[in-house]
């Protein structure tokens, strides 16, 4: 008779001459070692191998080896959210005395990490548009260490003159990161532009199911981003094992995923710049785009799933917009398969003033739209209704 195992975890994990086609979970958050010599070795890096979930973990080292071969790059360290990844750029690879460069329409948590967290640090910031490259390259300081940007902002969608930034970077020895979010490597791959790191919020398009909240950061410079992942591990970065199962299953669907959002994000926008009650629209591919040119050069006419729009009428009007499209969930992030909505004076760009967000364009009446890959005519007629009853609730304010 066999000898009862002191605990079910004494029992070694059953073989099988075949191995399993959906990629497993492994949610331990402790690993066994052999002894302390097979410990030391791992730790010293002569041996591969877990020790804490809080330093690493066999999910989130398969979904950061499909990310990075996606990016092109060697390595990758996912995060648990994309801010996760954000600060292991900011706070990870700064000390206090250097001087960081943003652009001026990050992201609203970017930009509040930007504008608070790095100056109580001792780390001085500034943030400059970096569509126009000159304005850009006066805004760099002898200590500037490390330049942040959007290649299509969140969420006025402009693009970045990556090229002239990334060269700029590059001559005067300044580390580049380039957020990639929205454009995805499908549409970008910035480190062949010249970028040293490249971020994602693998939350939104790549996941893309709104059930995993993850990060990634990538590093052309192996040293660099074993600088980040030290960062990480100490401020417990970590990702969940399941949230990265989630992420790589979704990654099997983004390709087709992509395609469809993309072509009903064109079809959306056409319609939005046609109805009057939009005041305008925004969408890097239409001609009408402030950046058209640029995005065609640098996206190669993978234009993206985002759409930006303006009407008139003020929150009287954007309450009664989101009122009337009940099928369309009203969200104040992005990423998943159906479309959603959101509106950044309430959410994403809340901590800005009137003033500030005015500068930036963004109004009352300002939505942005995460298009998702539902019927595209059904889609249309809804926004459709909405924006006549926006315009009503106007007219009645």
């Amino acid at each position: 008779m066999a000898e009862r195992p002191l605990t079910p975890r004494s029992l070694p994990w059953p073989e099988s001459a075949a191995r399993p086609i959906g990629a497993p979970i492994q949610p331990s958050v402790v690993y066994a070692a052999e002894s302390p010599d097979a410990l030391d070795a791992q730790y010293e890096g002569r041996a591969h191998g877990y020790t804490y979930a809080r330093e690493g973990h066999p999910n989130a080292d398969r979904l950061a080896a499909l990310i990075s071969a996606m990016e092109r790059v060697e390595g990758g360290l996912v995060t648990g959210s994309g801010m996760a990844a954000v600060a292991a750029v900011l706070m990870g690879l700064t000390r206090a005395g250097d001087h960081v460069l943003g652009g001026d329409q990050l992201y609203g948590r970017s930009l509040r990490m930007m504008s608070e967290e790095l100056p109580r640090l001792g780390i001085s910031t500034s943030l400059a548009d970096p569509t126009d490259a000159e304005a850009f390259a006066a805004a760099i300081t002898p200590q500037t260490r490390l330049i942040l940007i959007e290649a299509v902002s969140n969420p006025t969608l402009r693009v970045a003159d990556l090229e002239a930034i990334a060269r700029m970077a590059r001559e005067r020895g300044i580390l580049l990161a380039v957020d990639n979010t929205f454009t995805t490597p499908r549409a970008l791959r910035p480190f062949d532009l010249g970028a040293d790191i490249v971020i994602h919020s693998v939350t939104k398009l790549m996941a893309g199911h709104s059930d995993a909240t993850l990060g990634w950061v990538g590093a052309r410079d192996a040293a660099l981003l074993e600088r980040m992942r030290a960062f990480a591990v100490t401020l417990g970065l970590t990702p969940s094992p399941f949230d990265c199962w989630l992420a790589e299953r979704g990654l099997m669907t983004f390709e087709l995923r992509h395609e469809r959002a993309e072509a009903n994000a064109a079809r959306l926008a056409e319609a939005l710049a046609g109805h009057p009650g939009v005041r305008r629209v925004l969408y890097p591919g239409r001609a009408d785009h402030p950046d058209h040119a640029r995005a065609r050069a640098l996206l190669g006419g993978r234009w993206g799933n985002m759409v930006s729009f303006e009407i008139a009428g003020g929150r009287a009007a954007a309450n009664a917009l989101v009122r009337a499209a009940p099928e369309i969930a009203f969200a104040p992030t992005l990423g998943d398969v159906a479309t959603t909505l959101s509106h950044p004076a309430s959410s994403s760009h809340r901590a800005l003033g009137p003033e500030a967000r005015a500068a930036l364009g963004i109004s009352e009446g300002f939505f942005r739209v995460s298009v998702g890959v539902e019927d595209p005519q059904a889609l249309i007629s809804a926004f459709g209704r909405a924006i006549d009853a926006a315009a009503e609730a106007g007219e009645r304010a």
